[in-house]
């Protein structure tokens, strides 16, 4: 017998976000490899292909109306999240052992809070730095 946690609101709108993303990113002929890769207490939201490329994305979804709350979704990956994302894609790299001509990091914005949901994908969202240069290249 199984047992699943409730969501809560924020899980809802986490969820129902990565969905439209991932729709989103069909729609615009990309192939999605993988959903919520995990490689420790890391993860990935969608791993897609495209154009030979390997596309990392992180997904910021919010359904917030109030003024103090609305902000670009974006503005959550800050710089701690961009290395844990930049990690996990490097074990995924190792695990799955594909070649892909590039690798990108995009992020995918989802508005929950409009009559019709909106996105804005962000290509080339962040880049690798000199810190994770090393893990990369191994």
């Amino acid at each position: 017998m199984f047992f699943f946690k409730k969501l809560t609101p924020k899980q809802k709108t986490g969820r129902r976000g990565e969905k439209l993303a991932a729709e989103f990113l069909e729609n615009k002929g990309y192939r999605i490899l993988e959903r919520n890769f995990r490689s420790g207490r890391n993860e990935i939201d969608i791993i897609a292909s495209f154009s030979g490329d390997l596309i990392f994305v992180e997904v910021k979804s919010t359904a917030s109306d109030k003024a103090e709350e609305i902000k670009f979704p974006s503005e959550a990956v800050d710089a701690k999240k961009k290395g844990h994302i930049i990690d996990c894609a490097i074990d995924y790299i190792q695990l799955k052992k594909r070649k892909f001509y590039g690798y990108r990091f995009d992020v995918i914005e989802v508005y929950l809070n409009r009559d019709e949901p909106e996105i804005n994908h962000i290509e080339n969202a962040f880049y690798i730095n000199e810190r994770t240069k090393r893990q990369w290249n191994r």
